[in-house]
């Protein structure tokens, strides 16, 4: 041991990839254990940027092993030009790991994934289209795909049209669209399984065999806490549990096997697609901030909602994922402001609510209480302790710790991995 697990605090995109990374010169393995590749992690090295959307973070350090655990699904073709591309670009990444019982992202996936995002108009839930949630929705129905059924092609070839059956049905009586053909998409498959072959492990024994030698794991979630299945702002979610309890189903390791949980913090609030978010600003400062901060999506491109710091929506999310410790990143880009509001509670409906009210639809109406703190000018780019804060910084970080209720361990001051202070040792 140890085992760590890494979770966005807000609605992703908080900079998961940059903390992963900071931690993985010291780690043995970097394991995801939810999503697929509608998340993405950006890592810059040496000026280098690095887009990631299956493969863990830790694969741009050589002695981590990367793993895709049994709760991810699995575009084959993104895997493989991302493994292509990585290469290409000098880094190896032919020493990943992926479960056998990983679901499968097949064609027909991304298809429905589309026209029914397409056919739910103003009710639509803003998905990437990337095939995640009809695979999952596949997985609970037991009618998906597995990686070890590459293996099968009897069993492959009778699995996929056995699900085309009733998808072929929607598809053409329902969305006016072509049937797809089963061969073809068990061929396109199959294609995969001489490259996948060497990769595919029993991921859980993998994983408890490395953490009874005392090596180091670190878990590494997709999304974030307020876009977890469960736990929400359903149903503008994603189709998994990106939360810290997930790590454990999502890898195949029990809960005792976890001694450290780093929430990912960004300094501001971001949300991609729909669904609630109080502190929003739809405003010049809300501009400012999606420019500075480059705020567009890793893997769509799309354009971020961004707004000021919410400290209950960090709260909810430390209580319950039991945070040993958060990480604040893109600090840096709040320089310049001469105050800087900070979300402290809401109030729906007259009423004033210091935690997340209970139903969504009042959460939808919240807002935001604020409480304002002196910015600063100073450019902390190039700040590697805390002391080197200008005094403002210090005070803005100390009080957003005192709001979240855990303490922040480490701090992001630019988009570099040499741009973080280190507060207190992450392991």
């Amino acid at each position: 041991m140890p085992g760590i697990v890494v979770v966005g605090s807000q609605w992703g995109d908080e900079g998961k990839g940059k903390a992963t990374d900071e931690l993985g010169d010291r780690v043995d393995f970097c394991v995801r254990y939810s999503g697929g590749n509608n998340a993405g992690h950006t890592i810059v090295v040496g000026g280098e940027r690095y887009a990631l959307h299956l493969l863990p973070s830790g694969i741009l350090n050589p002695n981590c092993v990367p793993v895709i655990g049994n709760g991810v699904v699995v575009d084959l073709d993104v895997l493989f030009e991302e493994v292509d591309g990585l290469e290409a670009r000098g880094v190896e990444a032919s020493n990943f790991l992926i479960s056998a019982n990983a679901h499968i992202i097949a064609p027909y996936h991304q298809v429905i994934d589309k026209v029914t995002e397409r056919f739910l108009g103003k009710r639509r839930i803003g998905t990437t289209g990337r095939g995640v949630g009809p695979a999952y929705a596949d997985k609970v129905n037991r009618i998906g795909l597995r990686v070890q059924d590459l293996f099968d092609p009897e069993l492959l070839a009778a699995k996929v049209e056995a699900s085309l059956e009733q998808k072929n049905h929607l598809l053409a009586k329902v969305y006016n669209r072509r049937a797809i053909e089963p061969a073809e998409i068990t061929e396109h498959l199959l294609s995969y399984a001489e490259r996948v072959g060497p990769h595919m492990v029993d991921v859980s024994k993998v994983l408890n065999d490395a953490l009874d030698e005392d090596k180091v794991v670190l878990f590494e979630g997709a999304q974030a806490h307020h876009l977890d299945v469960d736990h929400g702002t359903y149903p503008y979610v994603t189709s998994s549990n990106p939360v810290a309890a997930g790590a454990c189903v999502g890898a195949g390791v029990g809960p005792t096997r976890i001694d450290r949980v780093i929430g990912i913090a960004k300094a501001y609030t971001t949300r991609v697609g729909e669904g609630p978010m109080p502190t929003e600003l739809l405003d010049d400062d809300g501009e400012r901030l999606r420019q500075a901060g480059a705020e567009f999506g890793t893997t769509t491109g799309r354009p971020r909602r961004c707004g000021w710091f919410d400290a209950i929506v960090v709260r909810t999310a430390a209580r319950a994922n039991a945070f040993t410790d958060i990480f604040l990143t893109k600090l840096d880009i709040l320089t310049g402001w001469e105050r800087i509001p900070v979300c402290v509670g809401y109030e729906v409906d007259g009423k004033r609510y210091d935690s997340m009210p209970l139903a969504q639809s009042e959460f939808a109406r919240a807002v935001p209480v604020y409480e304002e703190l002196d910015g600063w000018t100073e450019d902390i780019s190039g700040c590697r302790s805390f002391s080197d804060l200008p005094k403002n910084t210090q005070a803005y970080v100390n009080r957003l710790e005192e709001l979240c209720g855990a303490p922040i361990s480490g701090i992001g001051v630019g988009p570099d991995r040499e741009q973080s202070i280190v507060v207190r040792d992450l392991l």
